[in-house]
């Protein structure tokens, strides 16, 4: 069948032989089998079925929610394009902006629309940001953010720093603090801006295993890379989020169909350099409190190898089961790897390497 309708073997199928196929042997399909395929053909823009497509359709491959779509029957997919739909609310409206700035595909973008319900709506991003991000810093400390120069910045029980790092909780709880209105401010534009409609998609299990992994890495990053430096702020979970979304726009851009993706990238990549550039030169600023020096710039890197990694694989299968992916089990490998590294780093180089610690605060 393959060498009859792709005889140059390129593994796509154009779309006329797809259809003249569906006609001629349309009869012998499940019926809902072949309204899905049907859609499938009228969504595409390129001219061209990827054949492999086809056999995951065909085989079921694809997510509990997508097989019983199929198997129930009781959707009805139009052939035109989201874009063209009218008459829609603004709730309606909202959902399609969503599904256009995170799915690369139509039919993905259909299924997401036609069964997203806001039940549970997102709210991992949104706690960490109101509760994280406001509540700790206005209500306990009596000030919205702690400047890297009050004589508090220290002494709190939440950032990371190397002396006190037997605290373990400390490895996530520095995401709390931040040095300045401007580091603030920007991890969270960033995480409210990418982090919530990221989380409508693929659901808070996905997205807050992509934070936390951002979040470790980067404290675990700084503990191995930069080892007598402090840390604050949520740039490691921030940036493998946003470095995740981006890849994934990246290796999926002629499916994106995004109103000014080229911009939009442009400007998340601006601000991205800019609050990295500024923490590379408070770093090697001169310290406020010496001998301890300023909060280390090296859990972006860590956070920025998880959404490359880790990330693009989670986002880039939309709810197909991450068990099934052999790409993904590399990557986890990769990870758990490096923090059992980064463990025994903590427990043993330091000594070993006989490092003048900053004094604890």
């Amino acid at each position: 069948l393959l060498s009859q309708f792709d005889p140059d073997n390129t593994g796509y199928i154009s779309t006329e032989k797809f259809r003249s196929l569906l006609q001629r042997h349309g009869s012998e399909l499940d019926p809902h089998k072949l309204e899905v395929l049907l859609a499938l053909a009228d969504s595409n823009s390129e001219g061209r079925i990827c054949y492999q497509d086809f056999v995951n359709l065909m085989s079921n491959k694809r997510s509990n929610s997508f097989r019983q779509a199929i198997l129930q029957g009781n959707r009805r997919l139009c052939s035109k394009a989201l874009l063209e739909e009218t008459g829609l609310s603004l709730s309606q409206r909202l959902i399609r902006h969503v599904a256009y700035e995170t799915l690369p595909r139509e039919i993905d973008r259909k299924w997401y629309y036609d069964s997203y319900t806001c039940c549970p709506p997102p709210w991992f991003m949104i706690t960490i940001t109101i509760v994280a991000f406001f509540l700790y810093n206005g209500v306990v400390l009596d000030r919205f953010v702690l400047q890297v120069t009050h004589p508090l910045y220290l002494k709190n029980a939440l950032l990371y720093h190397p002396q006190l790092r037997a605290q373990a909780w400390r490895y996530l709880t520095y995401i709390f603090m931040h040095a300045g209105i401007e580091h603030l401010g920007l991890n969270v534009v960033l995480q409210l801006l990418v982090g919530v409609p990221l989380e409508m998609v693929h659901g808070a299990a996905r997205i807050s295993f992509v934070y936390v992994a951002g979040v470790v890495a980067g404290s675990l990053a700084v503990s191995v890379a930069d080892m007598t430096a402090p840390v604050v702020g949520s740039s490691g979970g921030v940036y493998a989020l946003v470095s995740a979304h981006l890849a994934n726009i990246v290796m999926n851009w002629s499916g994106m169909k995004c109103q000014f993706k080229l911009l939009r990238m442009a400007v998340a990549l601006v601000c991205m350099s800019f609050e990295f550039g500024r923490a590379v030169w408070l770093r090697f600023h001169p310290s406020a409190y010496p001998p301890c020096p300023h909060p280390s710039f090296m859990a972006h890197l860590g956070g920025v190898m998880v959404g490359i990694t880790l990330g693009v694989i989670i986002l880039r299968n939309y709810e197909q089961r991450l068990q099934d992916q052999t790409l993904w089990w590399i990557f986890l490998s990769i990870y758990v790897v490096f923090v059992l590294f980064a463990i025994f780093w903590n427990i043993f180089a330091y000594s070993l390497l006989d490092l003048r610690l900053p004094p604890p605060p």
